[in-house]
């Protein structure tokens, strides 16, 4: 019973809007909620656990009918655009604009010379670039192998201890 008060609402009403919110499942078939003391819910042996609505959609299931195909449930409207507002339906791509964005250090005038440029230029400056990567890796390498040399000299003049490596006794036995 609703009864108003000077200071506020009655006790009873207070506590309904304090009660937690109950519980609802999904069908697992139509999509529909279900209501706690309505619907049956099965467990698999393998575990997985389903909620069903009412024994119609339990059975469809069951015969592994696909509700994307079964106009009532929610999988078929939702497939099928149904239900949806037309404001939510249409909504109006924005066309993309073009503009030019700064390359730091690359001035706008130096960006049109290099879109204008020829393509036989293009490639000569592009083998110019190769070539001076190609020398730079060569002389990298030679700097490698003297250190390597100069490495192998120093260790070269130290007399190199004797091992005795002992043979592996035979295998007896064919195959394994």
């Amino acid at each position: 019973p609703l009864k108003l008060q000077s200071s506020g609402l009655h006790v009873s009403v207070l506590a309904f809007y304090r009660q937690p919110k109950m519980k609802l499942e999904l069908c697992s078939f139509s999509g529909y909620k279900i209501h706690p003391g309505h619907g049956r819910r099965v467990t698999k042996v393998d575990g997985k656990t389903f909620f069903f609505l009412n024994s119609k959609s339990e059975s469809l299931f069951f015969q592994r009918k696909n509700p994307r195909k079964i106009a009532w449930t929610v999988l078929y409207r939702r497939k099928h655009k149904k239900g949806i507002t037309e404001e939510a339906a249409k909504k109006r791509t924005r066309r993309i604009q073009k503009f030019q964005r700064a390359i730091v250090g690359v001035t706008e005038e130096k960006l049109k010379d290099l879109r204008n440029q020829k393509p036989e230029m293009r490639e000569a400056q592009r083998a110019q670039a190769i070539r001076q990567a190609k020398e730079a890796n060569k002389a990298k390498d030679a700097k490698k192998k003297a250190d390597k040399s100069k490495t192998a000299a120093v260790k070269g003049s130290a007399p190199k201890a004797a091992q005795n490596v002992k043979k592996s006794a035979p295998r007896v036995g064919g195959k394994r």
